[in-house]
Order: C-alpha cells, then sequence, then structure tokens
C-alpha cells in the first residue's frame, strides 16, 4: 500500500517539475532569437503573413503568384517577380493596407514574360 502512495507522490512531484521546465522553455528567448522576440509577436507576424497573402490572392491588379511574403515585427518584406511595375506598386499598396502591417519592404522584381 505504501508503494503505491510513493509512486503517486512522486508521479504528481514528476508531472510539477515536468510543468515548470516546459514553461520556463516557452517564456525564455534562445540565445539567437533578438531579445524583444516572443513567441506573441511570431503568433502576429504569422497572422500577418497570412492576411498579405490572402490580399495578394484576391486582389484583381496584381499577379501574385510569383510573390513571398515574411514578416518580422508587423514589417512586410516581399520578394519574388512580377511581370510589371504596375503590379509591383499595386502590390505594395494592397500589403500597406493590411490590419498590423507598419512597413513594407518591396524587393520584387520586374521581370516580363
Amino acid at each position: 500500500m505504501k508503494t503505491t502512495q510513493i509512486l503517486k507522490a512522486a508521479g504528481g512531484i514528476a508531472a510539477v517539475v515536468f510543468a515548470l521546465n516546459a514553461n520556463a522553455q516557452v517564456t525564455t528567448t534562445p540565445p539567437s532569437a533578438p531579445a524583444d522576440t516572443t513567441v506573441g509577436t511570431k503568433v502576429d507576424d504569422s497572422a500577418i503573413t497570412t492576411k498579405v497573402k490572402a490580399e495578394l490572392l484576391a486582389a484583381k491588379n496584381v499577379k501574385s503568384t510569383h510573390i513571398h511574403v515574411k514578416t518580422i515585427k508587423g514589417v512586410v518584406s516581399l520578394t519574388g517577380s512580377v511581370p510589371s511595375a504596375d503590379d509591383k506598386s499595386a502590390a505594395e499598396d494592397v500589403v500597406s493596407g493590411v490590419s498590423g502591417v507598419s512597413h513594407v519592404k518591396n524587393h520584387l522584381k520586374i521581370v516580363a514574360k
């Protein structure tokens, strides 16, 4: 009977230690990441990237099949290629109108087909 109680207590202690360790791993930033990067920031950036991609696909005035989107702290970087200067400009206009975007870095290249 005492063995069962000891095992239950040990299991409880192990669960608490595991939870504390998991929490410590989530709340600390790795040495390679900037100090102000958090899980929440990464989630927000992912949401912004998703919204930007959806808006680019929905835009009738932008040929967006070769546009790549990356967001870091609300700053959206556009890379890839578009067929004209009008598409490049229109892509930037569409992206700058998306909620959460603080700045757009437009590195799109114009490649005629």
